[in-house]
């Protein structure tokens, strides 16, 4: 079973599903017994679906969508690619 350091490591990459399915398994398993881990886990889905209704929502002072995006490592305008494009 994954420790709290590994689980909170790898929040990110499993709530994207960018993790292999034994490593899901672990993670998944971890969260099932660590309430502190659980919540982290739970903020970081309210946090996405919170930037995700902001961006659909309002206007966002210029660039911190693009930060978000790069930090969070998430497309969340949609427009296929994560952070600032002219960064590639």
């Amino acid at each position: 079973m994954a420790n709290c350091k590994e689980t909170l490591e790898e929040l990110e990459p499993y709530i994207d599903g960018e993790l292999s399915s034994d490593a899901k398994e672990h993670i998944h398993g971890h969260l099932d017994g660590c309430v502190d881990c659980q919540q982290a886990f739970e903020f970081h889905l309210e946090l996405k679906a919170a930037i995700r209704r902001k961006v659909n929502n309002d206007e966002l002072p210029p660039g911190l969508l693009m930060r978000l995006e790069s930090c969070l490592k998430e497309d969340f305008d949609g427009d296929g690619t994560v952070g600032d494009p002219s960064d590639r």
